[in-house]
């Protein structure tokens, strides 16, 4: 078989494994990652491996948005972290006062980028919890889409802090925005 066409990214077809894509090598071994199986190492001699297409007619570049992108879905899914959510402008450094009905009590005064941190970090928790949800193995798919419900209902219970985001697609939505 002719070896220059299995350069990393070829795609190629294995009699027995079926379609895989090229992911390393060595002088004697082909390294092909196949879908249902994973990783195989083929021996170069091997004369039943197809090249289906060449490794040069793959453009595998990406650009810096598509890093940015692939790095910020990746830390939303496994990291426990708030992403940079922007405060409306006309909440910037505002306070937010609590005053108790007894007038002979001190009011307490909050900093609006206080509380509203703390807004967008029970919504990154809840975020969270909902991929753990549909990640769990252990969960059948009707407690799955229970919880899921219940999560929602506690986003529709939120939805009057939407005031405080600059940005529409930050904001909470309920089960009545989901249309």
């Amino acid at each position: 078989m002719d070896q220059t066409n299995l350069g990393i990214g070829a795609r190629v077809e294995h009699p027995k494994y079926g379609e895989g894509i090229v992911v390393g090598g060595d002088l004697s071994f082909t390294k092909v990652f196949f879908r249902n199986v994973g990783d195989k190492e083929i021996a170069k001699s091997f004369e039943g491996l197809k090249v289906l297409e060449p490794a040069g007619s793959i453009d595998n570049s990406l650009s810096l948005d598509d890093v940015k992108f692939a790095l910020t879905q990746v830390l939303q899914k496994f990291a426990d972290f708030t992403l940079l959510v922007p405060l409306g402008e006309r909440w910037k450094g505002g306070q937010m006062i609590l005053q108790p009905a007894d007038k002979s009590l001190k009011p307490k005064e909050i900093p609006i980028e206080t509380f509203f941190h703390k807004i967008v970090m029970l919504r990154d928790r809840l975020r969270v919890l909902e991929q753990q949800i549909n990640g769990n193995a252990k969960l059948s798919d009707e407690d799955k889409v229970n919880l899921q419900q219940y999560i929602t209902r506690c986003y529709g219970s939120l939805t009057t802090f939407n005031v405080f985001f600059q940005r529409k697609e930050d904001q909470f939505v309920g089960e009545g925005g989901k249309d």
